[in-house]
């Protein structure tokens, strides 16, 4: 299988916005481990803001562009360095990919992402992907890596885009305010009701929420590619994913029935 999977900065990283180290090392361990399975991977990582807010000693994320670009810069580093060393541990090869939404507008740069990505597949590296925030204004921002991911998921022909959220997945309401939420397992098609379960923006330190993953889903369902919204608090759920059973929340791809 050809599997995007996006992680967010709530999985990555502590409320603070240091790394979450035990998190993150079972993350590379699983997905070393799927990719020994003959599996494709893809990563799309969100964190150089957050990480780069715990590592200059900011109070919070910035709001102001030059700061959350300085923030970036910080924060990018020691991202890829973790990811480089730590999937160096299972011989892996990482490599990095900074995207604006220039890059994916404009049909020879897209097309020059898209050749690009493809070699890498081939060669057996893992592309490790993020906006490129140290660079992106408002005008060419893409705004979140959920809609990244599925942009990604859409160039690449994914077969599935994995999420990875801070919640088991689309719920009836919202887990955090409502102890009478229940998972939705199945959404064969997303509707205005199952867009008004989305909430907010997710949390402090990141960009996204329930609706920019929505978003997401219906930018991969329309291409027929499925995506999954998973608990990222263990990623070892993603081997229940791949071994078939239910688990999160399943957009099925146009077409597809559940």
């Amino acid at each position: 299988m050809r599997i995007v999977i996006k992680v967010g900065t709530s999985t990555l990283a502590h409320a603070g916005g240091h790394l979450n180290i035990r998190r993150i090392e079972t993350l590379c361990k699983v997905i070393s481990d799927l990719k020994n399975a003959g599996n494709e991977i893809i990563l799309v990582s969100s964190g150089a803001i957050g990480m780069g807010v715990g590592k200059l000693s900011l109070k919070s994320r910035p709001t102001d562009i030059p700061t959350k670009q300085a923030a970036a810069a910080v924060g990018q580093c020691e991202l890829m360095y973790t990811y480089d060393k730590l999937f160096s541990e299972y011989r892996h090869t990482v490599a990095q990919i900074l995207l604006t939404g220039d890059d994916l507008n404009h049909e020879d740069r897209r097309q020059n992402f898209e050749n690009t990505l493809s070699r890498l597949l081939e060669l057996g590296a893992i592309p490790v992907i993020n906006e490129n925030d140290t660079i992106a204004t408002q005008e060419i921002v893409i705004g979140d890596n959920d809609t990244l991911g599925a942009i990604v998921a859409v160039c690449c022909k994914a077969d599935v885009l994995v999420i990875l959220s801070d919640i088991d997945g689309l719920c009836t309401a919202d887990p955090h305010k409502d102890e009478t939420a229940t998972l939705i397992p199945v959404v064969e098609e997303i509707t205005p009701e199952i867009i008004a379960l989305a909430g907010g923006k997710g949390s402090d330190l990141g960009t996204g929420g329930m609706a920019t993953k929505l978003h997401a889903a219906q930018i991969t369902t329309e291409q027929g590619t499925d995506t999954v919204i998973l608990n990222g608090s263990d990623p070892q759920i993603l081997y229940d994913l791949f071994s078939g059973k239910s688990v999160g929340t399943r957009f099925l791809g146009k077409g597809k029935k559940a």
